[in-house]
């Protein structure tokens, strides 16, 4: 009904998941990329949790749509299924006829068929939506299933997304077994205000919106405050917001616009969430989610680039031949501050082997991209020994190159007397051109890890650190 009035080619708040309205921003498109590697490792049963119209099954969706050709995927919409029902609905998605067979002969049938799947170099994923809501009986079984293996190699792929619910679901005595082997655990934070407006106008634009934000800071609060920042009542509270806006026949979204999309939702007045599901469960082994990097990155936001002054979404580079090893795990509570957790204790010396000179004849940008260039040179060269670089500490990484911000960081780094331990790494993010920011350069890996420990105290507080090998 309103398309036409403010220039839409489709309804930009549909509560559909759409994959083309996939909002990257608030960790989402960080937590895809890690589902991605993980499922690369092939080790252990991942688990997403979040609250209801949080964003799990588009982000379900889009791994469905992203991951590589040689994994195939069963997705179970059903959670309330019987062991069973369960057992047939796999052996149904892998071609296999199991009309009246028993439970056991149907696990040797998925079992021979998961084998010969490996043999063609394919990896068998299983995604359970609304995993809270499944028997713990028929959860028993996924961990069966997940215990098939061809000599090293486990046969099947589980991720679980579900409600808080499926926390403590998992936490009941009988749940041990399954619990102990989820590995990777992340949850799908509630957006802030200051997301919330990047989230509404990307949807928007995505649906073919051209003009400047309509949304004003008070109908912004209210949207914030009456959605408790969950996706799915903020997509309703904006498109009802639009519709009113458009019997007024107005362009701007005001507060009294929220207030009848309220009335007409029968929302009451927010209360604050519980706290529940407020934290990012961290992941472990090179998962690098930033999750304080955008803020210290946007603290002083830029004239060039006003649209990111609230949060910077980074994405993991998973295509990248360099391999990332060794990074800490991390678990934030709300308000807590990143801890590195380093790996065993190692006695090899954390002094860097080189510190770039500084040229003043070009920008901080330049500087560090030459810098960046000569040390991928020197670590390529054919000689070894004290001299050579093996690896640096990875403070954060961008999928774009925004140079003001990467300008005023560089310029603390100077501040800090740190910028000739800066380097600056081109690096291809799928289509897109962005850059990989390094600390240091060490002689190896275990000197790298040793000199987390000695970096700035605002680089500890800021970034989630990783090893990355030259």
């Amino acid at each position: 009904m309103y398309l036409e009035h403010f220039g839409l080619n489709e309804p930009p708040f549909r509560i559909t998941p759409v994959t083309m309205f996939f909002f990257s921003g608030a960790h989402r498109g960080q937590i895809l990329d890690a589902l991605i590697y993980s499922l690369s490792e092939a080790e252990g049963i991942i688990k997403v949790s979040g609250e209801v119209g949080s964003g799990k099954t588009m982000l379900c969706r889009m791994l469905l749509e992203r991951l590589p050709k040689h994994f195939e995927t069963i997705y179970l919409a059903n959670p309330s299924l019987s062991r069973e029902e369960m057992l047939y609905a796999i052996a149904d998605a892998l071609g296999l006829d199991i009309n009246g067979e028993r439970v056991g002969v149907i696990m040797q049938k998925i079992q021979k068929k998961l084998e010969d799947k490996a043999r063609e170099g394919k990896r068998v994923v299983v995604l359970v939506d609304e995993a809270h809501a499944m028997p713990l009986d028929t959860l028993e079984e996924l961990r069966l299933l997940y215990n098939l293996q061809a000599g090293n190699t486990r046969l099947l792929q589980i991720i679980l997304f579900g409600q808080p619910e499926l926390n403590a679901k998992l936490e009941q005595p009988n749940m041990r077994q399954l619990k102990d082997r989820i590995v990777h655990h992340f949850n799908m934070q509630p957006l802030s205000r200051n997301i919330l407006e990047n989230y509404l106008m990307f949807r928007m634009r995505a649906a073919g919106y051209h003009g400047p934000n309509i949304f004003s800071p008070n109908a912004l609060k209210l949207i914030a405050d009456a959605s408790h920042g969950l996706m799915r009542r903020a997509n309703i509270l904006a498109d009802k917001s639009l519709l009113a806006a458009f019997v007024e026949d107005t362009h701007n979204i005001e507060a009294r616009h929220v207030q009848a999309a309220m009335r007409d939702c029968e929302i009451r007045p927010p209360h604050p969430l519980s706290g529940k599901g407020l934290w990012i469960g961290g992941a472990t082994a090179a998962l690098l989610l930033s999750s304080l990097a955008a803020w210290w990155m946007s603290d002083r936001p830029q004239p060039e680039d006003q649209s990111m002054k609230a949060e910077t979404g980074y994405s993991a580079d998973m295509h990248s031949d360099k391999t990332v090893t060794g990074a800490p795990g991390v678990n934030l509570a709300a308000g807590d501050t990143p801890q590195v957790a380093l790996s065993s204790p190692v006695s090899e010396p954390a002094t860097p082997v080189i510190a770039a000179p500084v040229n003043d004849k070009l920008s901080l940008l330049e500087q560090r991209l030459a810098a960046g260039k000569e040390l991928l040179e020197q670590a390529a060269s054919t000689g070894s020994g004290q001299g050579k670089a093996v690896a640096s500490i990875q403070l954060f990484y961008n999928d774009e190159i925004l140079k003001g911000r990467i300008e005023n960081f560089l310029k603390r780094a100077k501040g800090l007397g740190k910028l000739s331990e800066i380097y600056l790494i081109p690096a291809k993010f799928g289509s897109k051109n962005g850059l990989r920011v390094l600390y240091g350069a060490y002689p190896s890996v275990e000197a790298a890890r040793n000199a987390v420990k000695d970096l700035p105290k605002r680089y500890q507080d800021a970034f989630t650190v990783s090893i990355y090998t030259l």
